[in-house]
């Protein structure tokens, strides 16, 4: 008998994958969760039966979150990720020798126990003594800690449920006075082909929020659409004028200097969606 996981987070379309084995379910604090080995994929981390990150694409995701703001601050020290309790963007962000620290506040603990144990690969970064695991409510940690971090990734879930906080202007206004004057934070911002409004809407509140605002996009074939929107806000550094010559040679997969402008470059429905 076939086993497959249907994802229907979009109400009209549905992704599915064919399962070669359920290694843990259960339902947590917060959310269900399942780590799953599949055919095409591999170890896949699935969250209220949408899938999170998958050990064959998730470097896509993981490197352009990160390593496009990073490369636009000259000296990002100290790092805040809001979510990501699989570890890849920690384990990105910790590839920069500057970061001196690098906070993951995550609400559900046993998303970063799970990750620890089934997807070894993902979290190894969470090993690392420049590493801080803080369990507990995003929005508040951003609330209470001013003027702090160089750097913010929001790596949340999609915006229904426990994360829809994470998708408001309030929270973007927290993030700008979470930042140092200098500073400059990314959000995963859905896909533009089936949530046009949820992109429009964050590219606009976060425009209200932070005086430089840039979309980007990258391809991550377990995503729905495919084709995923990464937002920025910065308070001083423009993406766009960042000197990618002094960007190094780097241990990845899918960011590389040429793209860290070319990816701002929009098709057309993109560029009219967030402009309009």
């Amino acid at each position: 008998m076939d086993l497959w996981l249907k994802e229907g987070q979009i109400a009209d379309a549905a992704m599915t994958y064919k399962i070669r084995e359920t290694l843990h379910t259960e339902k947590t604090q917060y959310q269900d969760l399942a780590i799953l080995d599949t055919y095409e994929f591999g170890r896949m981390l699935v969250l209220d039966g949408i899938v999170q990150t998958t050990i064959r694409d998730e470097f896509v995701y993981h490197e352009m979150i990160t390593h496009v703001p990073l490369f636009t601050h000259p000296n990002p020290k100290k790092v805040l990720v809001v979510g990501g309790g699989d570890g890849g963007v920690i384990r990105e962000v910790l590839k920069h020798p500057s970061v001196e620290k690098a906070v993951l506040c995550e609400i559900d603990r046993r998303v970063i126990e799970l990750s620890k144990e089934y997807l070894p690969e993902i979290s190894c970064g969470l090993l690392d003594e420049r590493a801080e695991v803080f369990i507990g409510d995003g929005i508040q940690y951003v609330i209470e800690h001013k003027n702090e971090f160089d750097f913010i990734v929001v790596d949340s879930t999609d915006p229904f449920g426990a994360a829809e906080g994470l998708f408001n202007k309030s929270f973007y206004e927290s993030l700008y006075e979470c930042l140092k004057e200098d500073g400059i934070f990314v959000a995963q911002t859905e896909t533009p082909f089936y949530l046009p409004q949820v992109v429009k809407k964050v590219y606009n509140d976060i425009s209200n929020a932070f005086p430089i605002t840039r979309l980007y996009m990258a391809a991550i074939p377990t995503y729905p659409g495919v084709y995923w929107s990464f937002t920025m806000g910065s308070k001083k550094f423009d993406p766009l004028t960042a000197d990618t010559n002094k960007i190094p040679e780097m241990n990845t997969k899918y960011y590389h200097r040429d793209l860290h402008k070319a990816c701002f470059v929009l098709p057309k429905y993109v560029k009219d969606l967030i402009e309009s």
